[in-house]
């Protein structure tokens, strides 16, 4: 009786982490244009603020990988950019992140603490920047859409000490995570999908954009 028992024990403890884990999609996610063009269509129609719309939030197991897709329209100059960037600033009433330097002047941009970025541009061209330093930031409100569906808990503000080049139809970026990154200049618009590894599962699982839940 007591080697049975000692048996059960010996099943239990092997499979209790298989049992725990979490598991991958058994077969290929298909995210198809007209999906990308549904959230877009949805963005409009609904007169969308944020230019960044998140498709599906996928759970991978290990990991959650997030597909979105970002419209931005015309941005002038770095006069213009200083106002916004292409980027939404957080709420003043945030805590501050980034460095501290009053008076600092120059475009918005964003870092992401725990989710890294690959761009690839469909359409359209900017002046992508990237690099430096935030300062005079804002942390991402926990209950935004920012924190939780499009990329995690973000620091935005002022960007210093930055890298700009020119991006268009076809090129691929990559923005690893903390790294400051936004928009100075765009002559008309750019159109990119963000494909983002969540590896610390901090966007919400299984996330649909409404947009695509519609058709």
């Amino acid at each position: 009786m007591r080697t049975k028992r000692l048996l059960i024990l010996a099943v239990v403890l092997v499979t209790a982490p298989a049992i725990g884990r979490a598991q991958a999609p058994p077969d290929a996610i298909v995210i198809s244009a007209a999906d990308i063009q549904a959230v877009l269509k949805y963005a409009a129609d609904t007169k969308r603020t944020i230019p960044d719309n998140q498709v599906r939030v996928i759970d991978m197991g290990t990991y959650q990988l997030a597909v979105g897709v970002v419209h931005r329209g015309a941005l002038g100059g770095p006069a213009q950019a200083g106002a916004g960037g292409g980027v939404q600033p957080a709420p003043s009433s945030q805590p501050a992140c980034g460095d501290a330097r009053p008076g600092a002047k120059g475009p918005n941009g964003i870092f992401h603490d725990a989710t890294a970025e690959t761009y690839v541009v469909t359409s359209g061209s900017g002046t992508l920047i990237t690099g430096g330093t935030v300062v005079n930031g804002r942390r991402s409100a926990p209950e935004s859409e920012v924190t939780t569906v499009l990329n995690g808990p973000s620091c935005s503000g002022t960007m210093v000490g930055y890298t700009s080049r020119e991006i268009k139809e076809g090129d691929i970026i990559v923005i690893p995570e903390r790294v400051p990154h936004g928009f100075s200049a765009i002559p008309n618009h750019i159109t990119y999908l963000s494909v983002r590894p969540d590896v610390k599962k901090v966007l919400q699982r299984g996330y649909v954009n409404p947009g695509v839940a519609k058709r």
